[in-house]
């Protein structure tokens, strides 16, 4: 059984930052993929930031040069950082996680309010 919890969400003014972290717990094994997704109210869910098993990190274009995401492979913890944050960045974020490679199970965490608001 894999968890995933999110914290680090919260209120922040435009141009402050916040630290999102997605703590993984559980058998975890052949890790293809973690990564951050975002969901603001009446739109789609929407690709963040991934680090694949192997391969280059991928940020979406709207957040490239603001937003950092790292993993701590010793803590099974993954990070958003998130700077400069603007109000279009409100949003519900998940995190996710896909392992396996033949057989691909996908995973999720039950997401964390961030609201830029002044």
């Amino acid at each position: 059984q894999v968890q995933l919890v999110e914290s680090g969400g919260g209120l922040v003014q435009p141009g402050g930052s916040l630290r999102l972290s997605c703590a993984a717990s559980g058998s975890i094994s052949s890790i293809r993929a973690m990564g951050w997704y975002r969901q603001a109210p009446g739109k789609q869910r929407e690709l963040v930031a991934v680090i694949p098993g192997g391969g280059t990190i991928y940020y979406a274009d709207s957040v490239k040069g603001r937003f950092t995401i790292s993993r701590d492979n010793a803590k099974n913890t993954m990070y958003l950082q998130m700077n400069s944050l603007k109000p279009e960045d409100t949003a519900v974020y998940y995190c996710n996680l896909k392992t396996g490679w033949t057989v691909v199970r996908e995973y999720w965490g039950q997401g964390t309010q961030v609201t830029v608001s002044s």
